[in-house]
């Protein structure tokens, strides 16, 4: 496996705002909701619905950004669902309210495909802030792309109300530490039979391999396949060994399908590997873009390396 580098990007989109804007502790899911509102309204042709029974299903801009059909026969396994290729990072931790003419900003990755589909996401993402977020209104003022050698760390990519053309790709370091500390950032969720893990229960294994797995079908459902040797990784797990101080962190968001408030959580903290090997630490450094466990989509599961 020679990962050197891979089509993902990481944006940040600023607002500013227009009518008072209520953010809840952990906004993810409402700027998703808001957003596929958007996209959709603006992309379905049909107007069906169910995405499902529509004859556009596969074709259509906003499943295929939004919620990824699954593939109709795949030579491994049968898929209800597959990741995709977007993850949301909202603003940081607790209830918010921003008042008219202050600033709201968070950031989107993209990846593989979907990076061309940058402008049509951000058109949504304006649609959705100017018809309601949060029960407040306001106006995209700016679009910009993180870059790691930039001292500011981003950058503006809008020009006249235009993207400009910008570099959309990750390159992976050649040498990167054995040792790595990992700063969990948002609640990481790996379920077992239905539950999510503890921090006395989840172990670097399913950590590790449950990344790998969300690499993997992103590269397969968004761009190319990627032959992962998943068996030489799990001769390496052995070797790591790990220390963690974790804790559980609990939030609650509510599920417009369902019409019901869902308690949700996972663990956030510090975890710190040593014996790494080349393998895992290129898989490691991608997962800080494309998150990890369960509800990645909306930002959980984010972490840093710390030592990097």
């Amino acid at each position: 496996m020679e990962l050197t580098s891979l089509p993902v990007a990481r944006y940040r989109l600023i607002f500013q705002i227009t009518q008072a804007i209520s953010l809840p502790e952990y906004a993810g899911s409402t700027l998703r909701g808001a957003f596929g509102r958007a996209l959709r309204k603006i992309s379905c042709m049909t107007k069906q619905e169910d995405c499902k029974n529509c004859p556009l299903y596969r074709s259509c801009p906003y499943t295929q950004i939004f919620e990824t059909p699954p593939p109709a026969e795949h030579q491994l396994q049968k898929f209800s669902q597959v990741p995709n290729g977007y993850v949301i990072e909202p603003p940081q931790w607790g209830e918010k309210q921003y008042l008219a003419g202050e600033q709201l900003s968070f950031e989107l990755v993209l990846f593989g495909r979907l990076l061309h589909q940058l402008p049509l996401i951000t058109f949504a993402f304006k649609r959705a802030f100017e018809y309601q977020v949060g029960k407040g209104k306001a106006i995209l003022l700016d679009l910009q792309l993180f870059d790691e050698k930039s001292p500011l760390g981003y950058y503006s990519i809008l020009e006249k109300g235009n993207i400009i053309d910008h570099p959309n790709s990750l390159h992976i370091p050649a040498h990167l530490p054995s040792e790595m500390e990992l700063d969990i950032q948002t609640p990481l969720r790996i379920q077992e039979n239905g539950q999510p893990l503890r921090p006395n229960a989840i172990k670097i294994e399913r950590l590790l391999l449950g990344l790998a797995k969300r690499i993997a079908l992103l590269h397969e459902f968004h761009h190319q396949p990627l032959a992962l040797d998943f068996e030489l990784l799990r001769s390496q797990l052995s070797n790591i060994k790990d220390q963690k101080i974790l804790h559980w962190q609990d939030w609650t968001r509510y599920s417009s399908r369902q019409d019901q408030r869902m308690k949700l959580g996972g663990v956030i903290g510090k975890w710190q590997l040593n014996g790494i090997s080349e393998e895992w630490q290129r898989l490691l450094y991608i997962g800080q873009w494309l998150h990890t466990g369960k509800n990645a989509t909306f930002g959980l599961g984010k972490y840093r390396i710390t030592n990097l």
